[in-house]
């Protein structure tokens, strides 16, 4: 590939591998990486003196006391595959399902690990949450997407080693594009869907599109290993037409429609579960979950397709594993304190899912829904506009607060967020307010919510922390709806989060 290595040429002894000069360990192989904003080659000197032993890169660089292995491919592309040797390969020894899809595919990688933890497979995960490693849970850190390359070979090597043969891996679109799961062999692969997201990163819908195509495309890329291949698609999504063309493997597809090989039948929603018949499968299948939403019947059908379809797993232990499953955290997640209305927290951030959550909502109450959210700094402007304009539409009230302002004007966040709420005749003081502090917004959704309403925060679902500026504030919802409850009820509570808009 025309790679040289420069300097001084030895044998180094490898202890790790690093991408991030400020972690350089000793013994590390620093990989200078060239980023948006970064260019990791920068920072070369600063990586050998902390300890690096020797340093990979795509740029000439200065004479080191250290061997340069400067590399003419793709450097994201190289990580993957060095962290892949250095671990020995430990996908290749275990069953990789892979879970993609802009909305709901948190919610699909929990229930297939579940469903396979009942059904007695050893089973691991790597969520955009945390990584589960038999009894042990390691946070993934704050705002993450897919673990970069060095830490998912590292967790799947723990799994193989632990005696795992399975792992749940959910897969984002920036894992895809900057390569850090190129090295991983998948075996099924599942996408909930894809819908406005991220268009900061990818540019357009088809480059996002594109993003997740890799992942089907990554099926035929290695051996079986005792397995059939299986993609399963969601015939219901734009998605559909294009992934179904790039897979080139088995696949099964699921829709709420008759046209799919999964569909569901006498689907019932409650404040308190979900239910729902599936027919397609070799032997009826009913389906009662504490998850509620119509949404989570196209998460609950993805997931059977990858475990009763693709892994056989037994229609006795999906039922089961369905019964059993937890809700998962800052999705659809009910706080009571004993009020009289419904307060929900979940992780709606896209205008699909904004969309979802609130018709979900409109579904568990006959009195009024209250729409608390935000939208991001340094993403999508249009997105910022879409989604408190689809909320407009069903939500009765709406309160556009702070989400994660990053470095950009909140004012500014604000002012395209009631763009958005105008554009579908929502009016300001009647129909939505802006309320720049979080934790007042949520203060003033509680105290307008009466007997039969529901009360929703949408936006940070399970995030520990908000970003202002470079700074990350440590923040809960469900911890503030949980302070506002308490003192509209004049009950014992947790104290209100303080943000940096906070009086």
């Amino acid at each position: 590939m025309g790679d040289r290595v420069l300097n001084k040429p030895h044998d180094a002894e490898i202890g790790g591998i690093a991408w991030d000069s400020r972690k350089v360990k000793p013994g590390d192989v620093f990989f200078a990486l060239v980023g948006e904003n970064y260019d990791g080659h920068q920072f070369i000197r600063s990586a050998v003196a902390q300890g690096a032993t020797a340093v990979v890169g795509t740029r000439a660089p200065a004479a080191l006391d250290v061997p340069y292995v400067q590399i003419a491919w793709d450097d994201r592309q190289a990580l993957a595959e060095f962290s892949a040797a250095f671990y020995d390969y430990p996908s290749q020894d275990m069953v990789v399902i892979g879970v993609t899809g802009t909305d709901g595919k948190t919610t699909t990688t929990n229930l297939v690990f579940h469903i396979l933890q009942t059904a007695g497979i050893p089973v691991g995960m790597i969520s955009t949450v945390n990584a589960v490693i038999g009894d042990e849970v390691l946070d993934t850190g704050f705002h993450v997407t897919t673990p970069e390359a060095p830490d998912i070979q590292h967790y799947l090597a723990r799994m193989r080693d632990a005696g795992l043969t399975h792992v749940v891996l959910e897969t984002t679109s920036h894992g895809l594009a900057q390569r850090r799961v190129a090295a991983v062999a998948y075996d099924l692969a599942a996408v909930t869907n894809v819908t406005h997201e991220h268009l900061d990163y990818h540019r357009t819908y088809q480059g996002y599109l594109e993003a997740k195509g890799r992942l089907f495309e990554a099926l035929s890329k290695y051996p079986t290993k005792g397995i059939e291949k299986l993609a399963v698609l969601n015939k219901d999504d734009d998605s559909y037409a294009y992934l179904s063309r790039v897979s080139e493997v088995r696949q099964l597809s699921y829709s709420l429609a008759d046209d799919a090989d999964l569909r569901p039948s006498n689907i019932v929603v409650t404040p308190h579960d979900l239910q729902f018949d599936v027919h397609g499968l070799e032997g009826a299948l009913h389906i009662q979950t504490p998850l509620i939403g119509l949404y989570n019947v196209h998460n609950s059908l993805a997931a059977i397709g990858l475990t009763v379809v693709g892994l056989g797993v037994s229609i006795d232990a999906v039922q089961k594993a369905f019964r059993t499953v937890e809700i998962i955290p800052g999705r659809m997640e009910r706080i009571d304190l004993g009020q009289d209305f419904l307060a929900i927290v979940d992780f709606a951030h896209t205008p699909n899912a904004i969309k979802q959550s609130l018709l979900t909502a409109r579904e568990l109450t006959e009195g009024r829904v209250i729409a608390v959210f935000g939208s991001a700094g340094l993403r999508d402007v249009e997105k910022r506009k879409l989604m408190p304009e689809t909320a407009a539409m069903i939500a009765d009230e709406m309160f556009l607060t702070a989400e994660d302002p990053r470095t950009e004007s909140l004012e500014s966040i604000l002012a395209d967020m009631a763009e958005g709420a105008q554009r579908s005749g929502a009016v300001e003081g009647k129909d939505y307010w802006l309320e720049p502090d979080r934790g007042t917004a949520i203060r003033r959704a509680v105290g307008r919510a009466k007997k039969g309403d529901l009360v929703i925060l949408c936006g940070k679902g399970h995030e520990q922390s908000m970003c202002f500026g470079h700074i990350e504030y440590p923040w809960d919802d469900r911890t503030a709806l949980r302070a506002a409850l308490a003192d509209q009820l004049g009950v014992d509570g947790p104290e209100m989060p303080k943000l940096p808009t906070s009086a």
